[in-house]
């Protein structure tokens, strides 16, 4: 069975990656025939060079040594991990773990019949324990490099020629690395606004949000998306009052509409205000605190808002910053994305790129799976990346997570479809630990019941949704889920109860 199973397997990859004409899948496949692009001039010392060693990074440089190419990766930070572990995913979860257990202890620790006399926030202590995860897992990165025999540059890298990479050293000395396939991972960097200047003291990007030294009074954060949400949470529930700006009508406009009233709701129930249609015009910081000066997006009377600190969270663009790419002729896309083919190949043979430097979702998790499937196209094997079904979550509390589409863009489609549901309300887990907030929403579609998209509202949704990405890859439908047994009480009963719901009817409702 197994054997037959690993068959399959490949067989699904081979077909995917020779017939799949999603044009993210695609991804620009008809810019250039793939190349491995060995160059002549001292490529001989690596098979592979990695710029960045962030979670696309470093996962492609310790995956390219298993496969047996000769790698070094180069990163400019000292650290490895990237934004992701240093100034981004790592210690925002654990600011918004540690700022939970503080939330609970203070508002529903007394509902187990756990009481105290006082709480209060030790900020310095929780900041160190975020340190400490940061550290710890920065060192176990380094110590799968050497495990897996990769060698490890630290410095700023950029391009002499195609298989030559300058760089100059944290040590403050130059090395030039050599390669006969460089791949390009160097992520991406904050979205600046215009007039608003990040100086991470008063307004801060979420790298100064994840390092500040007392709670504000007052948080202004500008855009409704993932990060805004999720750092604002943390300050939230360590008392600050939060205000959240979005230029748009909706809070995260990529999410399922019907999840995202739901879940605008919860925050503004935590105590999170939203001001959407409107535009920060200009900030003052000449004064103690901040001064923002709002307009509505479609025009009209301005109005001044005031803040101790103001987050800027509008985005993230690619960071190709000083690698001379235009030295070597790399092309990219008006937004500074660098454009490959299905194989992660730009237009110069040699060159590859991955992660938040390429079209695709900006998320760590698409950059490691980027990089897995482009050294694996080195050494000769089939790499497979579909863009369609990278999950998204949103870490606040309740979790959102979703994978698939979304019910707009299944009706886009004109494909007819049936949506099942269930609440957490009616989950036994759920009602047991006191956390029963969220739904769970299926889409399927109506002829042949294909599962197209699930979104989950709850606790623990980022865990969930892995069961609903696994039925969406190998194109399961709704009934395949909901006749998979499921343990008793757990919070995946409500994703089967959902899938009994979209196919026929659910029991506990």
């Amino acid at each position: 069975m197994a054997m037959a199973s690993l068959a399959r397997r490949k067989a699904y990859l081979l077909s995917r990656n020779l017939s799949n004409t999603s044009s993210e899948a695609v991804r620009y496949s008809s810019l250039t025939s793939f190349s491995r692009g060995y160059a002549s001039s001292g490529s001989d010392d690596n098979d592979v060079v990695v710029v960045g060693g962030g979670p696309g990074g470093y996962v492609a440089a310790i995956k390219a040594s298993q496969l047996g190419l000769k790698t070094t990766c180069i990163e400019k930070r000292g650290a490895l991990g990237g934004t992701c572990l240093n100034v981004g995913c790592i210690p925002s979860k654990a600011l918004l773990h540690s700022s939970h257990m503080y939330h609970e202890a203070k508002h529903a620790f007394h509902n187990h019949g756990v009481k105290f006399s006082s709480v209060e926030v030790d900020l310095p202590a929780m900041m160190s324990q975020k340190d400490k995860a940061v550290s710890n897992l920065t060192r176990g990165i380094e110590g799968l490099f050497k495990k897996n025999k990769v060698t490890y540059v630290k410095g700023y890298g950029k391009f002499i020629s195609p298989s030559e990479i300058s760089v100059d050293t944290i040590d403050g000395e130059n090395t030039v690395v050599k390669g006969k396939n460089i791949i390009i991972a160097t992520g991406s960097d904050v979205k600046s606004l215009p007039g608003i200047a990040i100086d991470e003291k008063k307004i801060v990007s979420s790298t100064g949000a994840l390092a500040l030294t007392e709670i504000p009074k007052k948080l202004v954060v500008v855009g409704a998306g993932y990060i805004g949400l999720e750092m604002g949470s943390v300050w939230r529930r360590l008392g600050s009052e939060v205000t959240v700006v979005e230029f748009g009508p909706d809070i995260v406009p990529t999410m399922d509409s019907e999840i995202r009233k739901q879940f605008q709701r919860s925050l503004e129930k935590q105590g999170m205000k939203f001001v959407l249609k409107t535009k920060v015009v200009s900030v003052d910081t000449s004064g103690d605190g901040v001064k923002l000066t709002l307009e509505p997006a479609a025009g009209g009377d301005q109005t001044t808002f005031e803040a101790d600190v103001v987050l800027v969270s509008a985005g993230r663009v690619p960071f190709t910053s000083g690698l001379d790419l235009d030295k070597i002729g790399v092309e990219t896309d008006k937004g500074g994305r660098i454009l490959v083919n299905e194989r992660f190949s730009t237009n110069v043979p040699g060159v590859y790129a991955i992660g938040d430097v390429i079209p695709g979702p900006m998320l760590a998790h698409k950059a490691e799976e980027d990089g897995v499937a482009c050294v694996e196209y080195l050494a000769g094997k089939v790499g497979h990346v579909d863009y369609d079904l990278v999950p998204g979550v949103v870490y606040t509390h309740p979790e959102v997570a979703s994978v698939g589409k979304t019910e707009e863009q299944v009706k886009s489609l004109g494909v007819e479809y049936r949506v099942g549901k269930f609440p957490f309300m009616a989950n036994s887990r759920a009602k047991a630990i006191d956390d029963a907030e969220g739904l769970v929403k299926i889409l399927a579609d109506k002829e042949t019941d294909k599962i197209l998209g699930v979104h989950i509202m709850a606790p623990n949704a980022g865990e969930l949704i892995h069961e609903a990405a696994i039925a969406l890859q190998y194109d399961a439908s709704s009934e395949d889920i909901a006749r998979v047994c499921h343990a008793h009480p757990t919070m995946s009963e409500a994703l089967k109860e959902a899938a009994m719901a979209t196919y026929d009817k659910p029991i506990h409702i």
